[in-house]
């Protein structure tokens, strides 16, 4: 599929400019510069997105897993408008709220369900998690508890970019960026059975990992831990999806130890694995939940950190100022096109039909590619799916003898070919809008497999382990 070009002299310009006044995120600038600039995306349709060169691409990312009810809803930017036209921002820092951010937070609130009945308001993933790391130590202080200052997140976690976020997320090469983690974080092994427990069985293997909290937590001390944090299934850590029984079990070792429980669903949130939210398909009932992405499916930039009725009593009897907020928490035309969003989800059934029909279809799809030469593992829940690559069937033994040797080249394959994937070392991992179609999940199964094929002769020259 081709559409027109961008202009040659144009995009020139625009390339140019990137170089020369733009640094984009998670980005190696001296490759962008070597590239003589960024790739330009001109519009977006359903679940395509279209570049300057005039070539269509299927969006199995959904932008950067947040673009869930798919491009070119003509109802979000209509919500835009109409709020920009009567309220376009006002803060709440003065004793303030908007209509639409009090209903949004209503709207939340119902879907969440059971005690989670309040909501901060936030911009990013990255700052709803800054807010659950203030507010939990906030909670302990008034508690009379200061000394539980100690968060216990996994290894891989991705929990945002910020100083907070990045600390509480386990990506060891963002920690080596800025002498990180901040103080007061502990990281324990994740539940990730094909890379750390091949062969093992899966129960065992959850109850090992949760295990593993437990340990930490008597290690440094129960009276000094604040909270766990965990994605439902971790994302950007390469679609980790836990095994059976690992998130009960991580919920009995919070409640025996008096440990708040912290559900980052900002990839997960919002119908991603056929749920509204992801800790509701495990059955845990988590104490406070940070969201974002989905929320608005990326059309303006809102999060949100949801908190029980329980926290929230107790620092409504201690009174006294909670010191935190954003110049636009709760911003009008955010959350009137995140509210909106959730009308459109909720209208279309989306994440019903996640849980009911695209979401095994992408299972089933999957079977085709279970069987090549390369995959060790081709693994979905819900509209999120991995596929591991590996140097010989039936192992999980990687090229070169380590990890991020393959899953760049077959990812950098599948986008020339027409599909946005994104490759996490040697996983290939998709989050496609849920409005995809049984034909775009065919096609989007089916490249990723011509890549596989074609990435094979050159994977297999690659240089042997040492």
């Amino acid at each position: 599929m081709t559409q027109a070009k961008m202009p040659a002299a144009r995009m020139a310009e625009l390339k140019r400019l990137d170089v020369a006044h733009h640094l984009p995120g998670q980005t190696d600038y001296r490759l962008q510069a070597e590239l003589g600039g960024s790739r330009i995306i001109t519009h977006a349709e359903g679940c395509m997105v279209h570049d300057a060169e005039g070539n269509a691409v299927l969006d199995g990312m959904a932008g950067l897993w947040c673009v869930n009810a798919g491009y070119g809803r003509e109802e979000l930017a209509r919500a835009a408008y109409e709020q920009m036209q009567q309220l376009p921002y006002y803060n709440t820092f003065f004793k303030t709220a908007s209509e639409p951010t009090v209903r949004l937070a209503a709207a939340v609130a119902e879907r969440l369900g059971g005690k989670l009945s309040h909501i901060f308001f936030n911009t990013s993933g990255s700052e709803a998690n800054d807010t659950v790391l203030r507010l939990v130590r906030h909670y302990w202080a008034v508690r009379g508890q200061p000394q539980r200052r100690i968060i216990i997140s996994r290894w891989n976690a991705y929990h945002g970019s910020t100083v907070a976020g990045a600390s509480l997320g386990g990506m060891k090469a963002m920690h080596e960026q800025g002498d990180l983690p901040i103080p007061g974080i502990e990281h324990v092994m994740q539940p990730y059975a094909f890379g750390l427990a091949f062969g093992e069985d899966p129960a065992v293997f959850g109850a090992r990992a949760a295990a593993a909290i437990e340990e930490r937590i008597l290690k440094v001390g129960p009276a000094n831990v604040a909270a766990f944090i965990g994605e439902p299934v971790q994302g950007a850590g390469g679609v980790i999806i836990p095994p059976p029984g690992y998130w009960k079990a991580v919920e009995a070792i919070c409640r025996k130890y008096g440990i708040l429980l912290v559900s980052d669903e900002v990839i997960c949130g919002f119908g991603r694995l056929g749920q509204w939210f992801g800790f509701q398909h495990f059955g845990v009932r988590p104490d406070i939940v940070s969201m974002a992405k989905g929320l608005s499916s990326g059309y303006l930039p809102i999060s949100a950190t949801a908190v029980s009725t329980d926290i929230v009593a107790t620092l409504r009897e201690a009174g006294g100022e909670f010191v935190h907020g954003f110049t636009y928490s709760g911003h009008p035309t955010c959350a009137a096109v995140a509210l909106k969003n959730i009308e459109i989800l909720t209208r279309e059934r989306l994440v019903e039909r996640t849980a009911e029909d695209s979401g095994p279809y992408l299972a089933r799809a999957l079977d085709r590619l279970r069987g090549h030469a390369l995959v060790g593992e081709a693994r979905s829940l819900g509209l999120i799916g991995g596929v591991e690559i590996v140097a010989r069937k039936g192992s999980n033994e990687r090229f070169s003898g380590k990890e991020g040797s393959a899953g760049p080249i077959v990812r950098d394959i599948c986008i020339r070919r027409g599909l946005m994937v994104r490759a996490i070392r040697d996983t290939l991992v998709f989050c496609p809008p849920l409005i995809i179609t049984h034909a775009e999940i065919d096609r989007l199964v089916d490249t990723m497999r011509a890549a596989l094929d074609e990435a094979e002769p050159a994977l297999r020259a690659l240089p042997a382990a040492a």
